[in-house]
């Protein structure tokens, strides 16, 4: 008598893996399921951008609990990388990727090297005054634009194994938005899990735990700013291509406290929190944009607010909430 086995459950990384190939599916075409407009095109395009600008300083606040106020370096640095590069010398896009990411390197070795023997308040003071610095030589130098800037920049055009793929249109930068999002969320979930995250995340919980295990603390710190700074490079490279011009404003304090709040407005150290506040922030300019200066002032007050009455985020909310029911 032959006997018939159960099947067996499907095992709960499968599910997982499962869920993640759905929502990368749905997310890939959520501009045509939102109309195919081209304002949802390019609304989700800079949903994109920003938040892989973001997941850069989230690193350094997260795992170092540092707030890093010269990201927009990085940021700058990968915009006039790619205007330099493609209008001076007519390169294509994977070369100005790569002169990005190894630019980046090297500013946040050497940055780092100088602010990291530095903490808390200093930290942030020293680089804010490292993005002071780098707005004055972008505003000054003519080899950079100057006041100015680079207009013109060409559309991104990566040439690939059996096409050239052309970034002419919002529609058409929307699939390279969506690959870098990806990939950097990807690159943040496998540093969550290796070695150096937990590292760093010991080395800021319990520096007398992490000296007596033998750690560094300074080189643990240094490695994980250095390879938080071409995240955010390759979001301004990007950025450059999509609206076709770079200047000084790339310096803004606006770049620099959408940061800060779409980090700190769901909660640290939650994978897709930069990605949703940067989103609800994005919305909520788009929606009910008050123009001029009070979309800067909006975005201020929210992160004071965010800070003052909820400094563990909406999910910290959230669960406070739920304990009291």
């Amino acid at each position: 008598m032959t006997t018939i086995e159960a099947p067996r459950p499907l095992s709960i990384p499968f599910l997982r893996l499962v869920a993640i190939a759905a929502s990368v599916v749905i997310g890939f075409f959520l501009p045509r399921l939102l109309g195919g407009t081209s304002v949802a095109y390019s609304t989700l395009t800079t949903i994109a951008i920003f938040a892989v600008m973001c997941y850069g300083a989230d690193i350094i606040l997260s795992y170092l609990g540092e707030v890093s106020l010269g990201h927009t370096v990085f940021w700058a640095i990968g915009g006039y990388a790619a205007a330099n590069l493609s209008v001076s010398y007519g390169v294509n896009g994977w070369i100005t990727a790569a002169t990005t990411i190894a630019l980046c390197l090297a500013a946040a070795a050497f940055l780092g090297a100088v602010t990291l023997r530095t903490r808390e308040f200093v930290f942030s003071l020293v680089t804010y005054a490292a993005a002071v610095v780098a707005y004055e030589i972008a505003f000054n130098w003519d080899a950079v634009g100057g006041s100015d800037g680079i207009v013109g920049i060409p559309p991104l055009k990566l040439p690939l194994i059996f096409t050239n793929f052309s970034g002419a249109m919002q529609e058409d930068l929307w699939p390279i938005a969506f690959a870098l999002l990806v990939l950097t969320l990807a690159f943040i979930a496998r540093f969550r899990r290796s070695r150096l995250g937990t590292t760093a995340l010991m080395v800021q919980m319990n520096p007398a735990l992490a000296a007596s295990l033998g750690v560094d603390p300074r080189r643990i710190r240094l490695a994980v700013f250095v390879i938080s700074a071409p995240i955010t490079g390759l979001a301004g490279w990007l950025y450059a291509y999509q609206r076709a011009y770079v200047g000084p404003d790339m310096f803004e304090s606006y770049f620099l406290v959408l940061m800060l709040t779409a980090i700190v407005l769901v909660g640290r150290r939650i994978l897709l929190g930069p990605l949703i506040g940067t989103a609800l922030l994005i919305a909520q300019q788009n929606l009910f944009s008050l123009g001029g200066d009070w979309n800067k002032i909006v975005l201020g007050s929210v992160l004071a607010l965010v800070l003052i009455f909820w400094p563990t985020g909406l999910v910290g909310l959230y669960r406070r909430i739920t304990k009291k029911f």
